[in-house]
């Protein structure tokens, strides 16, 4: 199905109404993206539960070494 419009100065436009067309088609991937991440989460927190707790502290450390540097670093950037 198409659709023709006309815009303000004349000229002529037209919209398909398929299934790859504009709000209907981000709308379905910002579905679907936000489905696979959901799986990926689950997935990524069965591993983290499985893990040892010698593991699970390293993971820990890192995490935090990891964020304290990007703070610092953006304290620096920022002047603060």
């Amino acid at each position: 199905m198409t659709d023709a419009s006309k815009s303000p100065n004349g000229e002529l436009h037209e919209h398909s109404g398929g299934a790859g067309s504009g709000a209907g088609s981000d709308a379905g991937r910002t579905v679907l993206v936000g489905v696979l991440g959901g799986i990926i989460s689950a997935a990524g927190y069965l591993v983290y539960t499985r893990l040892p707790d010698e593991q699970r502290d390293r993971l820990h450390r890192q995490v935090r070494g990891l964020l304290e540097s990007r703070i610092t670093e953006l304290r620096q950037n920022f002047n603060i």
